[in-house]
């Protein structure tokens, strides 16, 4: 049995959380339960994911315990406050955020909004209120195209969003608003991300495309990446992943911008050689049916996920170790179209790994970062690593 791995792949299916942690009720978010509600939903075919021992971690609709889970299982709770993306990735890389990245249910200040316009020189602005982006181009997209004012608006989350037609505010102006407001917002307005929000399309028919960009604020550097990449290891990013952490201890950026290309693109990078980790993000369980409240879109991107999950596990290597998670809840069922605040599952599985550990409720999300710095004989300042659980031949 290994002790160690060339390689670990994390695979972070945004949003997929598996039940309200015990302080949901102070964010609102009571009986929120991503997975659960979905499973209820109608009966979801995840066969592959019930053999690592999805079924195992609690009682699923559906997906019941493997007797002989091919993978480890466990859940995490999430440590920090708060309960958005950049919150859940940092704490994976062993930062533990003690205050909140602010949020802005009212919409931002006047005198954010005033130094905004100055700054970037629109003519000024539309909407500056929490909102769903596709039902705020619906609402405001005609009024865009006639006064060329850019549309801001925010969600439960603590991000400052910029709406605009490709065809009016071309992508290259767009991105040079973004990173303006992404140097403004500091100090007490230092939101978690700015996103540009790019769409096309007429008026009745607007529809957001896929060159989204977002402007993380730059994580401290005391963190899972630059840690593996300061020993020249290899930090191979695909999706989101490197914006979140600005770039930071990034070696290799793979772009994909949905589902499907983020999976090609972790199987891409598990056919070349490298030895490091793999980081990848699964957007669209968030972003297209997470936040819309999609429940049915849900469960059909978790079967596809499932259906694919063999190619993964083909080209991993023996010394490869995969492992998958959540940053947060995002459950489909639930009023509102916000994130929750729930655990994330674990699953972890490797060629060479002890089958069927329970890796029980793990304390933060933080645990992930240091199984993968202790892997490489490194250290975080936060978590208790997991890799002696699932390489010591010890079944719990």
């Amino acid at each position: 049995m290994k002790d160690s791995f060339n390689r670990i792949v994390l695979i972070v299916l945004d949003g997929a959380g598996i039940g309200a942690m015990p302080d949901a009720p102070e964010w609102g978010d009571a009986g929120s339960d991503t997975f659960g509600h979905i499973l209820e939903s109608r009966e979801v075919h995840l066969p592959k994911l019930q053999s690592l021992g999805l079924g195992n971690i609690r009682p699923l609709d559906g997906v019941p315990p493997a007797a002989q889970p091919r993978g480890s299982y466990g859940r995490c709770a999430l440590r920090s406050n708060g309960k958005d993306t950049t919150t859940g990735h940092w704490e994976m890389a062993g930062i533990i955020l003690e205050q909140a990245f602010p949020t802005y249910p009212q919409g931002f200040p006047q005198s954010v909004i005033d130094r905004f316009v100055r700054e970037t020189g629109v003519p000024g602005i539309l909407g500056n209120v929490p909102a769903s982006g596709t039902e705020i181009i619906k609402q405001l997209g005609a009024e865009h195209i006639r006064t060329h004012k850019p549309i801001v608006y925010t969600s439960g989350d603590s991000v400052f969003q910029i709406a605009a037609h490709e065809e009016v505010i071309p992508l290259a102006r767009l991105y040079e608003i973004c990173e303006i407001a992404r140097a403004m917002l500091d100090g007490e307005h230092k939101v978690g991300r700015v996103i540009a929000r790019p769409f096309l399309g007429e008026p009745g028919s607007f529809y957001r495309t896929e060159n989204r960009h977002d402007y993380a604020v730059p994580p401290p550097r005391e963190n899972l990446l630059p840690t593996l990449a300061d020993e020249d290891l290899d930090v191979v990013c695909i999706g989101k992943i490197a914006s979140i952490y600005d770039s930071m201890g990034v070696t290799q950026d793979l772009t994909a911008k949905n589902n499907e290309q983020s999976i090609d693109q972790t199987i891409k990078a598990l056919q070349a050689e490298t030895r490091g980790l793999i980081f990848s993000n699964l957007v669209d369980f968030d972003m297209l049916y997470g936040h819309r409240r999609d429940t049915e879109g849900y469960a059909r991107a978790l079967e596809h996920f499932d259906v694919r999950l063999p190619e993964i596990e083909a080209a991993m290597q023996p010394d490869d170790l995969m492992i998958i998670t959540a940053d947060h809840g995002n459950d489909p069922t639930f009023p509102g179209s916000d994130h929750t605040r729930e655990y994330a599952p674990l699953i972890v599985y490797g060629k060479n790994t002890t089958p069927g550990v329970n890796l029980g409720t793990r304390a933060s999300l933080a645990d992930i970062g240091q199984t993968i710095a202790a892997n490489f004989r490194l250290q975080l300042v936060a978590g208790n690593s997991f890799l002696g659980e699932v390489t010591s031949g010890s079944i719990s």
